[in-house]
Parts: C-alpha cells; sequence; structure tokens
C-alpha cells in the first residue's frame, strides 16, 4: 500500500516539480504553480454528502485531463475512486491510498502532471520516455 512518501517520491521525480502546501496548509504538488496532487481529505459536506460510503483512509486529490476522464476512472474502480458533489464539474478524483497499487498510483501521478504541465515540458518528458508499448 503506498503512502505519502511514495506520493512525494513519484510527483517530485516528474520535471519542474515543487512540492508546496495547498490553501489549507496540507502537502501539494505542482508543476509551474499548478497543482496536480494534493492531500484531500474528507469535510464535514463530504462526509454528510457520502453517508456510509465515506472512505476512512487518507484520500489523494488528483487532477484529470477532462471530465471524461474522470467518468471512466470513477466507472472503472470505484473502490479506488470516488468523487464528491465539492469536485462537480471539476476534472478531479479523489483516490484511496490505502487501495490502489504502487504502479497505479505512478500512472496517476504521472497522467495528472501531464494534464496541468505546459505542452512543451509535457512533449518533451514524454520524447525523453520513449516509445511505449501499448
Amino acid at each position: 500500500m503506498p503512502g505519502w512518501d511514495a506520493v512525494r517520491r513519484i510527483a517530485l521525480a516528474l520535471p519542474e516539480t515543487t512540492e508546496r502546501p495547498s490553501y489549507d496548509g496540507l502537502p501539494a504538488w505542482r508543476v509551474r504553480d499548478k497543482m496536480f496532487v494534493w492531500e484531500r481529505p474528507l469535510r464535514r459536506a463530504d462526509l454528510d454528502a457520502l453517508g456510509d460510503t465515506a472512505p476512512d483512509g487518507p484520500l489523494l486529490g488528483v487532477r484529470v485531463i477532462d471530465l471524461g476522464v474522470k467518468e471512466a476512472l470513477l466507472a472503472d474502480d470505484p473502490s479506488i475512486y470516488l468523487t464528491t458533489p465539492h469536485l462537480d464539474g471539476y476534472p478531479a478524483v479523489l483516490v484511496q491510498l490505502d487501495r490502489i497499487s504502487l504502479a497505479e498510483l505512478t500512472e496517476v501521478v504521472t497522467e495528472a502532471w501531464y494534464a496541468r504541465a505546459p505542452k512543451r515540458l509535457a512533449a518533451a518528458h514524454r520524447a525523453a520516455q520513449g516509445p511505449t508499448s501499448g
């Protein structure tokens, strides 16, 4: 089960990433000052909205490229990905860190970085990674 050290290691390995607290003082990672992943505990309104389905483990907020990707992640594995009314209409999901594999965490953090990185920086990073199979 990956934790905050894994999130930190994955995020900071991406080009031009910095770690700086979010507006609420919790850890957040940014590329050129655009937040792409952050610690996001559930707030009272979230708990009220989720009721008995509210998870109690650590949650990572993750930016996605668009609402279609958000819906796909939520449908793909609701045991890992969730959302709250606060995130309605916003391209981000919450990830249950105690349920995601390290490989999948690496993928979602990296994709979040691509969603927020400037196009030239993202293209340079993709080129440096070489061709991928798939």
